[in-house]
Parts: C-alpha cells; structure tokens; sequence
C-alpha cells in the first residue's frame, strides 16, 4: 500500500492537503499517558501518518479498561501487558509505516527530558495534575507546545498551550483541585465522552503538526455529553503572575514536594522505586512460598491475601487492596526489599 492511496481521503481535505501530509510523516508526537484519552488520541494520529509517535506509560492493561481503551483487547488484559507496549503492537497491525517507541515508565522530573526531549507536541492522556504540572513546566521552560485533555463521567475537558503564546495550565489551575476529586475509578466514565475529546485533542494536534496554526482554538472547552452542557473560558492570554509562565518557577519539573509514593487510583497505590532492577525469574521464585506469582516479560503479579502487587522491571510497584501508603511500604519492603 502507497501513502498516496492510505492517506488520499485525508489529503482531499483542505486544511492538510499534499503538503500538510508530508509534514505529518516528519513529525514527532510525545503521548503521555495511554489509557481512555490517550489510546484514542494515539490511534487517531497513527491513522492519521503522524510519522512518529513516543507512547509513555506506566500502567498495564486490565479488564476494566476494554470497555473505553481503544487499543487493547481480552489478551492484553489477561496478560497485563503494560499499555504502551499493546498500543505499540496495535498501531503496527493497522500502520507499519510509522514508527512508534513504546515507553514503560512513570514521568517524573528526574526522567523528563530524557522522554520528551525533541519532540515537536507533547500530549495528554495521563490521569493526574501532578503529572500534568510537571508536562506544563517543562514545556513551558522548553517552548515546546502541548494540549491538556481530561475525561471522567459524562464530561471533558481541553485546552491547547502555545508557550509564549496563550495561557499555561498553570495560569488557568494554580493549584491542583482540593478536597474530594472524581475519578473514573469512582464516579465511572463513558466512552463517547472519552472519544469526543480524544478527537478534539487529535485536531488540535493535526492543525499544529500542519502548519495550520491560525485554526488552534484558544480557549479551555468543556462539555458534557449526557447533560448537554458546554462551556468556552478563554486562554488567549497567560495571567502575568502565573507562577509557571509568568515568573518562570518551575516547581514541578524541580521536583520539589514531589512524594515518592503516590496514589494511584482507587484503592491502590504505586510505589516509585530507583536503581532496583528485578529479576522475574528470581523474584518469582522468591515469591512462590507466600503467594501466587506470575510473570512475563514486562510485568510480575503477586498476590497475597487481599493484596496484588505488580511489579515492575525497574522496581516500580502497583499494590492494589490497600490506600495506605504505610501498608504499601510495608508490603513492598516485605517481599521485595526495603
């Protein structure tokens, strides 16, 4: 199959045309995050002959997440394969021609330039402010654009930050949300929410990679697909004391108050380890006389009691069953090392 005939419908169109074509395939896209949002986004632009495509990830694939995660079947769920690596496998089944890096990571500041670093767009589909704020920091310090994107229930969210350009995260959220947060894990979400603002975000995406920088929308959208409601808040201009683009105080990308255990999801809690590299094979051995184990190349499960830890190769660990982080530490300790 030629590009001319994968991509003609796409090139007919003429905000991209031949030309906005050529520039997709030399372009370089950095995702964030691949679960609802960024599954979908990555599919899009995959499809779409983005000729370059970083999937960072630290999460593996699980039952729940078929019913929104667009990449991902029974297998990778039964599996648990890390999301990136089954994302990276779907795209080349439906487009050999792009290359796509698949990441197994956890983006911290420690790792951040070593992620993004070259990358023409960095994108949205985390789950978390406190990954996003780093995003933002760093994009910020870089001039590097990015698009903010978030869903949960019936509702979505958007924005395009162009350094130098528009407002920041920042400038619109000073400060991550307070008090009792929603969460899919918690309040549910719908597919067709995800799906309508994965495609927002994609366009946006498109009409950057392109050239076609005059069509970015500048305002944060939100909407809901179940309540019919829709809002426009502009960000066509940063607030001169943010503290991000404004003062240029990059807190987050400093890594200052950064926990090193985070919480992550409902009834869960991730563990960031450093310089520990895990043998499968050994630990699972190791673990056999205190529970089920099972591994494969990307990932090892443990359970035990009420508890499953997932392990990752560079000693990062998932341990669901429990929202305490002094349980998860003890756990972690107790079977893997302190």
């Amino acid at each position: 199959m030629t590009p001319e005939e994968r991509y003609s419908r796409q090139v007919l169109f003429r905000g991209i045309g031949a030309d906005g074509q050529r520039r997709l395939a030399t372009a370089r896209v950095a995702m964030v995050g691949c679960g609802a949002t960024g599954s979908a986004v990555a599919s899009l632009l995959a499809r779409a002959g983005v000729g370059s495509l970083r999937i960072i990830d630290r999460d593996y694939v699980e039952p729940s997440n078929l019913q929104r995660q667009s990449l991902f079947d029974e297998n990778d769920a039964a599996e648990s394969v890390p999301k990136a690596i089954a994302a990276a496998r779907k795209i080349a089944a439906f487009n050999s021609a792009i290359v796509v890096e698949p990441q197994v990571a956890d983006l911290t500041p420690e790792n951040v330039d070593s992620l993004l670093a070259g990358f023409d767009l960095i994108l949205d589909g985390t789950d978390n402010f406190e990954t996003r704020y780093l995003v933002n920091d760093y994009a910020i310090a870089q001039g590097r654009p990015w698009i903010y994107a978030a869903a949960v229930g019936s509702y979505g969210v958007t924005m395009d930050i162009l350094p130098g350009e528009t407002a920041c995260l920042a400038c619109v959220f000073p400060a991550p949300p307070r008090g009792v947060v929603e969460t899919c894990d918690t309040s549910g979400i719908l597919n067709s929410a995800v799906n309508l603002g994965a495609s927002i975000e994609a366009t946006e995406a498109l009409k950057l990679l392109v050239g076609a920088r005059d069509r970015l929308r500048r305002t944060l959208l939100s909407f809901d697909v179940w309540t019919n409601e829709r809002s426009e808040i502009s960000t066509a201009c940063s607030r001169p004391d943010c503290q991000t683009c404004g003062k240029r105080e990059f807190i987050h990308l400093e890594g200052k108050g950064r926990p090193h255990i985070t919480l992550c999801g409902r009834n869960s809690v991730q563990i960031h380890e450093r310089e520990r590299p895990i043998d499968f094979a050994e630990m699972t051995e190791r673990l056999k006389p205190h529970g089920a184990v099972r591994h494969n190349d990307f990932v090892l499960k443990f359970w035990r009691e009420d508890y499953e830890m997932t392990l990752f190769p560079d000693g990062r660990a998932i341990i669901k069953g429990t929202a305490d982080t002094a349980i998860a530490r003890s756990l972690y300790a107790r079977y893997v090392g302190s």
